[in-house]
């Protein structure tokens, strides 16, 4: 009987290995692009959430950084989506799920069972909880600083340079609260007509003593370790990491707006359904109570207090425990879904007055 010929047998070996090759190819390949803030937060969310849960998933995560959700916005008008996952403040993000920018999320992928209640959204799910606060340099001021957003305004009895937020998101209550606005009514002058308009009469009573609008995270905790100015608003996490590192810099939880940043999926994200297993995973409670010790932002699944993954004299000095969150107002986002385009306009144009 002849000998049958070997290339059939050799092309036959070739295509199995390169169809092994091409299943193999995705696992190898499958990358997340995530976006968030920088600075001493995203370094921690890398190390405690970003790169952990990568490792856990069998993946690769690429991080980039950028200043809001307007940076999404205009790549999502360009259809030039590149990233995935976007770090967002809820109010932004609730939002721009409004507007369409952002995927509906997954809840049956994504377990939010023992959240704190409302840090779960259709369009972001929370990772922490922070509180935007009023802080001072304690070089200028002592530890006795201002204890209100009274005292903020008050250029007589807290003489010194100010720096506020460039964007109108938490810049807009405390402008009430220090015309006189009791915090539970807050909301309810802001949504009548003229409610904008008053607090941003107050901003501009104290715009010729802000020196600095600031415009980001690193920016205000950079200010601080400067010494650039006295008085400050800005989010506690960032003071905290900036006293660390040596800032004169003390803040109070009294009158803080209490809010939380979330993860939300680009609209028309390359990788969609890698996206939802991914938060599904940064939001269990063991990366949460790790991010604790990056930054002092409390965690936003209610599990990761416990089994002392977060110290109990630690938890204390986060901005959802409870003797802190009773000083402070809670940011509404139904409000940010209704107004911040209009506020955000107004606020704006007395910008550049």
């Amino acid at each position: 009987m002849p000998r049958q010929p070997m290339m059939p047998t050799r092309t036959a070996l070739a295509l199995v290995m390169g169809l092994g090759l091409l299943s193999a190819a995705p696992a190898w390949a499958q990358e997340l692009t995530v976006v968030s803030f920088g600075g001493s937060y995203q370094e921690g969310q890398s190390k405690a959430l970003f790169q952990p849960a990568a490792k856990a998933l069998g993946i690769k995560i690429k991080e980039e950084t950028y200043t809001s959700i307007a940076d999404l916005r205009l790549k999502v008008k360009a259809g030039a989506v590149t990233w995935d996952v976007v770090a967002s403040g809820s109010g932004s993000a609730a939002r721009a799920g409004a507007e369409g920018i952002l995927e509906k999320l997954d809840y049956k992928v994504i377990d939010t069972s023992n959240f704190l209640p409302g840090t779960a959204q259709d369009y972001c799910v929370g990772g922490d909880v922070f509180s935007t606060v009023l802080a001072w340099n304690t070089k200028t001021y002592g530890q006795n600083g201002p204890q209100s957003w009274a005292d903020f305004w008050d250029v007589k009895k807290f003489p010194g340079k100010r720096s506020y937020r460039k964007g109108v998101a938490g810049a807009l209550e405390p402008a009430l609260m220090a015309d006189g606005v009791p915090a539970d009514k807050v909301y309810e002058v802001l949504s009548q007509p003229g409610g904008i308009e008053r607090a941003i009469k107050k901003i501009r009573e104290l715009k010729p003593h802000i020196a600095v609008w600031w415009s980001s995270g690193a920016q205000h905790a950079q200010l601080m370790k400067d010494g650039e100015v006295d008085m400050i608003t800005g989010w506690n996490g960032r003071f905290d990491v900036a006293a660390k590192d040596g800032a004169k810099v003390a803040y109070t939880f009294n009158q803080g707006l209490l809010d939380y940043d979330c993860f939300a999926i680009a609209k028309g994200a390359p990788n969609k359904d890698l996206a939802m297993k991914f938060l599904a995973e940064v939001s269990k409670p063991q990366y949460q109570a790790e991010f604790t010790k990056y930054i002092t932002y409390g965690p936003t699944n209610k599990k990761a207090y416990e089994g002392g993954a977060i110290d109990a004299a630690f938890a204390k000095t986060l901005p959802s425990h409870p003797d802190n969150a009773a000083k402070q107002l809670t940011i509404d986002l139904d409000w940010y879904i209704k107004f911040e385009a209009q506020a955000s306009s107004a606020y704006q144009n007395m910008l550049t007055e």
